[in-house]
């Protein structure tokens, strides 16, 4: 490939104890956990809202936080956000919940939807108020390394391109966007044909209204519709790896020209879609080979590192602790990731990928961060 070499000279802003680069709920987690240590946090987000999937990626779904026997499993943060996510919004929590724990013999599990948009909203609002610096429209593009540790990172925005320094950095972009540049060693993901927009007919305003309830109005518009386990994946179609400017964008041309296709001869005034997703729903698309990689064959293991247990949203009884060397590499002094990023294979990382425990490890890497930063040590040696 035909290169060029573009000097620049690059204005440094200012430094901070901690950058997080990637707004959606596992940065969210870490940048708060971070400030809440007395920490000085940056917040990179490349949209114009937080939450990522949650709420930009319109997958706006608690999925279980139990082990389907009506205990829960997953707490701290991810509590308090899914709080959050209903605090101003409806919820879909089931009535054997509302009250806590319904213990053995429960019927259903802690889970619920919300408002995708009220949830970016009040995602401002937090960690805004909680003293974290927060930039939107913009792209942490390269890290700056001197040997086994980060400098700082160049952002890329409307103020052109600008440098940050920080002590610690924390990739939650979701496909260890700045881990893999700064040389990290990464797994390449797949992904199926799957996309889904957000909108309402007349049939659901009708039963909103009969209901009461607003979240009835609304409804789900596919162009693709493979399963998480591959099903309905269009024969002959390649997997997508969502890594690549190119794969992206086929990813969405192809997704989008189908969803147009299939409402192409409804009624037009029976029908609106008011959000397609405003980034591709991969499912995952690159982690890191950390100090530790997660494995279906580890449930029910315990670990000396533990960060905390996390749950299955499609199986109950199938449980997990999450090691924290899954978010660090020995290599590199004070980068550390969270999220769908952390290393993890087959089955387990789609368990691991998912918004509770993304969060879990979001909140776990901005206390290492924290903590390291007082120590003085490396990140990969807070345990």
């Amino acid at each position: 490939m035909k290169q060029i070499d573009v000097k620049d000279t690059v204005p440094v802003i200012r430094a901070y104890d901690v950058i997080v680069a990637g707004g959606g709920v596992a940065g969210v987690a870490a940048a708060l956990s971070a400030a809440r240590a007395g920490k000085q946090v940056l917040l990179l987000e490349k949209s114009t809202m937080l939450g990522g999937l949650a709420t930009l990626g319109r997958i706006n779904l608690f999925v279980p936080m139990c082990n389907g026997r009506g205990r829960q499993i997953i707490t701290g943060m991810a509590e308090e956000l899914l709080r959050l996510s209903i605090r101003y919004g409806y919820d879909t929590i089931p009535d054997e919940w509302q009250q806590g724990e319904p213990g053995e013999g429960a019927k259903t599990r802690y889970l619920t939807r919300f408002s995708a948009g009220i949830f970016a909203l009040a995602l401002t609002e937090q960690v805004v108020s909680e003293g974290v610096d927060l930039l939107f429209d913009c792209v942490a593009s390269i890290p700056v390394m001197n040997g086994r540790r980060c400098e700082g990172v160049v952002v890329e925005s409307k103020s052109g391109r600008t440098f940050y320094e920080a002590a610690m950095v924390i990739d939650t972009t979701g496909d260890a966007d700045l881990l893999e540049r700064a040389g990290v060693p990464v797994v390449q993901g797949n992904n199926f044909f799957t996309y889904s927009a957000a909108g309402v007919t007349l049939d659901s305003c009708r039963k909103a209204v009969a209901s009461g309830r607003i979240n009835d109005a609304s409804v789900g518009f596919s162009g693709g519709r493979a399963t998480l386990y591959g099903q309905h994946h269009p024969e002959g179609l390649r997997l997508f790896q969502g890594t690549t400017a190119e794969d992206v964008s086929d990813f969405l041309i192809r997704n989008q020209r189908q969803l147009l296709d299939r409402i192409k001869d409804d009624e037009r005034f029976s029908r609106d879609i008011l959000a397609l997703p405003g980034m591709a729903q991969f499912r995952t698309t690159r982690c890191i080979q950390g100090d530790y990689t997660l494995k279906v064959a580890d449930q029910y293991r315990h670990f000396d590192d533990s960060v905390g247990a996390i749950c299955d949203f499609d199986q109950r009884d199938f449980l997990y602790e999450v090691p924290y060397r899954c978010l660090v590499h020995h290599d590199f002094d004070n980068l550390i990731t969270a999220g769908r990023s952390a290393a993890a294979e087959g089955y387990a990382w789609d368990v691991l990928r998912v918004i509770p425990p993304a969060i879990l490890t979001g909140q776990a890497a901005g206390l290492a961060a924290a903590q390291a930063i007082d120590a003085g040590r490396p990140v990969h040696a807070v345990a």
